[in-house]
């Protein structure tokens, strides 16, 4: 029997983070033959994800330049995925999320009439310009997708209120989930942490890098982590910093300098997900990090002004704080005081997965493609 060759595309840490498992299930299934392409934005950081969960790309665009704009990016993209689609020929194209890298494989594919999975679908705020350009490029891959792999109920519905059609979803959980639980798994099993963290402090974690961030809303936020370094003395802060130059270079001008706010370098994988767990409270941008928390029962403050993941609002894991210093530090200081936080969420289930979504979404192709 012939093998249905299943091209997955990726350019960013998150997208490799959450095409991981798909990539290991897939390598081993007798059924489907998988094949990996990068076009590698995030050089040094898909890198380490893909060193850490030991997968490598079977071809390597990498399109990165400095700086570079969305539309010089688009054009690049587009340019070289019609000769590689010609070249593979796969019977379907799997794209994760709302990157400009996932919108364009996903339109080039339909331009040579190769099905299209979309995984993470359903995902909305309703507002096209938060996230920035995430929240259109969703919505464009609704169109184009003939496989709509949902990560939660909410999103499943979202897609039925757009007609799409109910044969064509499956809700699966997060494949982001998949790869969370496997490195909780590898890090209990290791001798020496990743990082060396004060025992005697609580920590924070804060990730702000997005696109929509930039300007204003990036200092803003800086001001609020200056306000509780200043006024909670009992925290350390953490803020890996992105290095695009629009997030480097504000975040090293405000907050160097302060004994208890640490800058490293974007950490490896493995040492993003041991801070999660031993932090106290996160603070961020990042819709990864949002779906992840839960799974070590950590209060997020979101640093956005609308989530197209309200399943952990409603659960009690995330508030949206948006990007107002005030703001930011008031809840942040009564997460920080509530003692009984913690155990109120230790109660409760991650909504956004259980570490199962490759299999689902396996299953669903074998049955569908």
């Amino acid at each position: 029997m012939k093998k249905k060759k299943i091209l997955l595309c990726l350019g960013t840490r998150p997208e490799a983070l959450k095409l991981a498992s798909l990539a290991f299930e897939l390598k081993r299934h007798p059924y489907f033959q998988s094949v990996i392409l990068l076009t590698g934005q995030h050089r040094e950081m898909v890198d380490q994800v893909m060193r850490l969960f030991r997968f490598k790309p079977d071809y390597d665009l990498n399109l990165m330049t400095p700086n570079q704009t969305l539309s010089a990016l688009s054009e690049k993209i587009i340019a070289r995925m019609d000769d590689m689609l010609l070249k593979i020929k796969p019977d379907c194209l799997l794209v994760q999320g709302d990157t400009t890298t996932a919108f364009l494989t996903a339109l080039s594919a339909f331009y040579r009439k190769i099905p299209v999975g979309h995984i993470e679908a359903g995902l909305r705020t309703d507002n096209k310009y938060q996230p920035f350009p995430e929240e259109i490029n969703r919505r464009l891959i609704t169109q184009l997708a003939d496989f709509h792999f949902a990560p939660t109920e909410v999103g499943y519905r979202r897609l039925i209120e757009e007609r799409v059609p109910r044969k064509k979803i499956i809700v699966t959980g997060n494949t982001g989930i998949d790869a969370l639980l496997w490195m909780k798994k590898i890090l209990s099993k290791r001798e020496y942490p990743p990082l060396k963290l004060p025992i005697d402090k609580k920590i924070i974690l804060v990730t702000a890098h997005r696109r929509e961030s930039f300007g204003q809303p990036l200092r803003g936020i800086c001001e609020g982590i200056l306000r509780i370094a200043k006024n909670i003395p009992a925290v350390e802060i953490y803020y890996p910093v992105h290095l695009n130059p629009n997030v480097e270079g504000p975040v090293l001008k405000m907050l160097s300098g302060f004994p208890n706010i640490h800058l490293p370098k974007p950490l490896a994988y493995d040492e993003l997900v041991y801070l999660m767990e031993k932090a106290s409270l996160i603070l961020t941008d990042s819709g990864g990090i949002q779906e992840e928390a839960p799974s070590f029962h950590k209060p997020v403050l979101v640093l956005r002004n609308v989530t197209e993941r309200p399943e952990g609002v409603r659960a009690g894991f995330s508030r949206i704080v948006g990007q107002n210093p005030d703001r930011i530090f008031n809840e942040a200081k009564k997460c920080i005081a509530d003692t009984r936080l913690f155990e109120r969420l230790k109660r409760k289930k991650n909504p956004y997965g259980d570490g199962k979504a490759a299999a689902r979404i396996i299953q669903f192709l074998k049955n569908n493609l």
